[in-house]
């Protein structure tokens, strides 16, 4: 594909910094730009491509997802890598998660200093030393990445969810509108470039199947959601979805306080809230310690996971989700203890990047001096999930100095920072005119991934879907519910 004129003389002036390919001419005529934003945003609130506001909050109304109007260029042989490794990662994360030893050994010192981490662990052991009530766990995950600039613009990972893996369900909605968008501005031939995206009947199918392991009909699948819910309709979409899709399949939605306050177990420790039966359970809460209000919500927590109810994660896959322990996976030997074959481990070292740990011994303190002497090279990254709390370019030395002699620097983990190739496209946001500038941006890839199975054997192993967020080049952070990101869709360019 040949590069338009005006990138090529943006890209002289970047001084080296790459520009993937416009997918149509840009910049749009004026009068043309805002008819079809127009256009878009109401697409995007007809089809459920929204939230609710975090500035004017109410229930009863919603705003589109901040989006990007045309499509970003990703290369097409980095994509189809990516999706055809997630049946790897899913089978490798399978088994990290279940493998107490390597768990305990990775988190040994994290869980010393962050209390968080060490609150899910010290579940993790009562359960295990207990013995496992319900052996079979649901992983529905998600591998992100980043295409690396360099000689052959290959993708590297940035981190693997194993809880609260959001935005399959908008997901499937921003391909639909990317490809309407494109028709309306009289490009109906590059419809062939955006890949299918079935993230939400994926992801669905995955909950019905665990829910039909537990083998009872009249139990449900329950949702852990936040005190206030902003991404509803990614939520309720899934909701509506596993109805459709199985009618027999009910979803009951609860606070991590409900089931403080009204959650039980059976004479067969079956888990119980407001009469139902569980049969397994999705969190889409219990992520970050502002979830946990007080020491109930850690105790019901625990109730669940002494439960016979399938969870999504279980306690040790949401272990394995945590930082430290993908920093230990990068360690030579490491992927070798849960992958037999050679080609397996050589795909997955391929999209790994640097990863340091950051403990008091020998590689660590040398992790220290880099951050120190080299600190835009490397991002500093905490045991915390749902965006913003990463530490980027000088802030790095200040951070790492500030807690050299501290334990508390065991807590996070050093990563090499990607750099990944410029866009040009148009953001759109609530609230902002119908006429959005032209901005360059930077593309991160999710790949989703189900797994079901126990310590023994996986049962159902499959790749389901993608997703694409896209932010300005500036923007650290990149995070849709944040308000940082915008909601895409890959173009896929050879």
């Amino acid at each position: 594909m040949s590069v338009p004129q005006p990138l090529l003389k943006k890209r002289k002036m970047s001084e080296g910094i790459k520009y993937l390919p416009l997918v149509i001419p840009l910049p749009l005529p004026e009068d043309q730009l805002k008819e079809v934003v127009e256009k878009s945003k109401d697409w995007a609130l007809m089809h459920g491509a929204a939230m609710r506001s975090k500035t004017q909050f109410s229930e009863d109304s919603l705003q589109f997802a901040p989006f990007v109007l045309i499509p970003s260029a990703f290369p097409r042989r980095e994509f189809m890598k990516s999706i055809e490794i997630q049946l790897i990662l899913n089978e490798l994360m399978h088994k990290v998660a279940h493998d107490r030893e390597f768990l305990t050994s990775s988190l040994k010192e994290t869980i010393k200093v962050d209390e968080f981490t060490r609150n899910l662990f010290q579940i993790y052991e009562t359960v295990h030393d207990e013995g496992v009530t319900q052996r079979a766990s649901l992983g529905l995950l998600r591998s992100d990445y980043m295409v690396h600039s360099s000689s052959t613009d290959k993708i590297k990972q940035i981190e693997l969810n194993t809880i609260a893996s959001s935005f399959g369900g908008i997901a499937t909605h921003i391909t639909l509108f990317n490809r309407y968008i494109l028709q309306e501005l009289g490009h109906s031939d590059k419809l062939k470039n955006l890949p299918d995206n079935n993230a939400l009947e994926g992801l669905c199918s995955g909950m019905i199947e665990a829910w039909k392991l537990y083998d009872d009909p009249q139990a449900v699948i329950l949702f852990i959601i936040e005190d206030v819910t902003f991404n509803i309709c990614d939520q309720r979409f899934h909701e509506f979805k596993i109805r459709e899709m199985n009618p027999q399949a009910r979803v009951i939605r609860r606070t991590l306080t409900d089931m403080a306050e009204r959650a039980s177990l059976g004479k067969n420790k079956e888990l119980i809230i407001d009469g139902c039966i569980v049969a397994m359970i999705y969190f889409r809460a219990g992520y970050e310690p502002g979830h946990y209000h007080s020491q109930k919500e850690w105790d019901a927590r625990l109730l669940m996971e002494r439960s016979r109810a399938i969870k999504s994660p279980s306690i040790q896959y949401h272990l394995a989700g945590t930082k430290k322990v993908q920093q230990t996976l990068a360690r030579p030997g490491a992927l070798e203890q849960f992958l037999c074959e050679p080609s397996k481990v050589e795909r997955i070292k391929e999209v790994f990047t640097g990863l340091y740990s950051l403990d008091f011994d020998e590689l660590g303190d040398q992790a220290v001096q880099l951050a120190i002497d080299n600190p835009e090279r490397f991002v500093l990254k905490p045991q915390r999930e749902g965006g913003g709390n990463n530490v980027y370019g000088l802030e790095v030395r200040d951070a790492v100095k500030k807690m050299k002699n501290s334990q508390e620097r065991t807590a996070w983990i050093l990563m090499e920072r990607i750099h990944p190739p410029l866009s040009r496209g148009y953001i759109v946001r609530p609230g902002v005119s119908n006429v959005p500038e032209l901005v360059d941006m930077v593309s991160e890839l999710g790949i989703f991934g189900v797994v079901i199975g126990d310590s023994e054997t996986i049962t159902y192993n499959k790749q389901v879907g993608h997703m694409l967020r896209t932010k300005v080049s500036t923007a650290n952070e990149g995070g849709v519910a944040a308000g940082l990101g915008a909601l895409d869709s890959p173009y896929l360019i050879d």
